[in-house]
This record gives C-alpha cells, structure tokens and sequence, in this order.
C-alpha cells in the first residue's frame, strides 16, 4: 500500500464489508416486500421460502388499499412533506446565504447557535410546542403537522456549508450588476445550490413521511393521518394478525420514498460531496 492507495486484498475486504453491510441493511426491507406476495399461512410457516409458493400479491394490496383509506394516507403525507420542504427552502437559504457569505457582528455566535440547535431532540419541544398549538386552536390541521418544522437547523447548516464553496467573485459580480441581496439569494445561490437541495430534500421528506411521534400527538382526525398512522391504524383495525395485506401496507408506504430517492440520487451524492468540501 502507497500513499492513500490501498492494495488489492484491502480493496477486496473493502467491498466484501460494505456488501455485507448492504445485505443486512436491505434484507428486512425484501423480506417485508416478499411477504405482502405470499399468504398467511405461508408467512406463518415453519419453512422458510423466499419466492412464493402461491402469490397472493393482488388479494394482499387490494386489501391495503380498501381496508383503511390508504390513499388517503398517502396524499396526507405528500402534502404535508412537500409544504414543510418548500416552507424550509424559503427560510433555509437566505439564513444560510447570510451566514455563509454576509459579514455583521455576531456572525459566529450565529452559526454557533444553529450548531447548538442540532444538539435537541424535537421530543424536548414537544410538550411547550403542543400547548402553543393547543392554545392558537391548531391542533388536529395541516398546520399542526407543518409549522413546527418550517425551520430546519440542519438545512441551514447544510445550504451554509453548500454556499461556502461558492466563489465570492460571483456574488460581487451580481452586486456590481446592482443585484440586491435577496435577489442574489434566489437569482444565483439558488440557481447553483440544486444539489444540495436535493440532498437536504431527500433528508427531509424522508423524516417527516416516517414521523409517527408528533402526528400521533396533533392529530385526531383519520382523515388527516400520514402514512406511519395510517400503517398503525391498519394494524389495530382488526387486521394486526393479516400480515400479507400488513406488509403490503408497509410496502405501499415506503414505494415513494425509494422512487423519489432512485430518482435524485446522483443529485444526492453529488450534493452530499460538495457540502463538505469547505469548512
């Protein structure tokens, strides 16, 4: 081994590592798609058999969909998902632009508050946050389920981070063509930070479509579940032991997430490698 090189048995280890990684990480996630194909008395055998004896695909996912509001579920999710990424876009970027590139007094005792912020956890908001709520008449409403998270620490960290490896002599250029800086935000950060909003959007749609604790907590109505609450509500339905339409549930309620992240995941590295490149 020279340098940074690694040889070839380091290379081989390498790769056998991550692949075992990988293997263990998806594996739970294949055993559930295979079992929304087979039927319950095959899921509950003693014999284990990857591919379906008998495929009962169709029986399972019909009952998914027509069981409990799944559809429903899913447009809840995708509403509010989207709302909560646009909502932190808007508030992500000027904070970061102004972080990343302005000069005021108190810049760095900034940034170190949003470094501070990422140390706590949203259930140590979450009772002051409910009563706030509980008290404007907002629970159980889309509000409920977006305003909480319409400012993202972690994006305007993140976008900060993205910013910082924009050369100045772009922005200076803008201001000398009499651009202000809100137009510099939107006009040209914007345009040059695709990247890394698609890597901080797969980061956050995929937090707030898996979140089950605060919508469990705001939310009342069955029409307004989001898909965690809606694979729950499947379950205590009187359908908790018919695991082939459970794991078909389950299935229909991550196939976004994946599409979404097979989709954007060139952007996602790409944008994930160059938030790191300047400190």
């Amino acid at each position: 081994m020279t340098g940074n090189r690694l040889g070839p048995f380091a290379r081989i280890l390498r790769h056998v590592v991550l692949m075992t990684l990988a293997v263990v990480i998806v594996a739970p996630f294949v055993w559930m798609v295979l079992c929304s194909f087979k039927t319950q008395s095959e899921i509950l055998s003693a014999e284990i058999r990857i591919i379906p004896h008998t495929w009962a695909a169709v029986e399972n996912y019909t009952a998914a969909l027509t069981r409990v509001p799944m559809l429903r579920f899913l447009l809840n999710g995708v509403i509010v998902t989207l709302v909560i990424f646009l909502l932190q876009v808007l508030v992500n970027l000027p904070a970061a632009y102004a972080l990343a590139k302005l000069r005021f007094r108190g810049r760095s005792a900034f940034l170190g508050l949003v470094l501070l912020c990422l140390l706590i956890p949203v259930h140590a908001t979450a009772i002051p946050t409910y009563i706030m709520f509980y008290k404007a008449g907002l629970l159980n409403t889309y509000a409920s389920l977006i305003l909480p998270f319409t400012i993202s620490v972690f994006g305007i960290f993140l976008m900060r981070q993205f910013f910082m490896t924009v050369p100045d002599d772009l922005i200076d250029a803008a201001r000398v063509d009499g651009m202000s800086e809100i137009g510099i935000v939107w006009r040209v950060m914007l345009p040059t930070a695709v990247p890394a909003l698609v890597a901080f959007g797969i980061f956050s749609v995929v937090a707030h479509w898996n979140d089950y604790f605060w919508p469990l907590i705001v939310v009342a109505d069955q029409a307004l579940y989001t898909p965690p609450l809606g694979v729950a509500f499947f379950r205590l339905n009187d359908q908790g032991t018919s695991y082939g339409p459970l794991m078909a549930a389950a299935t229909i309620s991550i196939a976004p997430l994946v599409i979404a992240f097979l989709l954007a995941q060139r952007r996602f590295i790409e944008g994930i490698t160059l938030t790191g490149m300047k400190a």
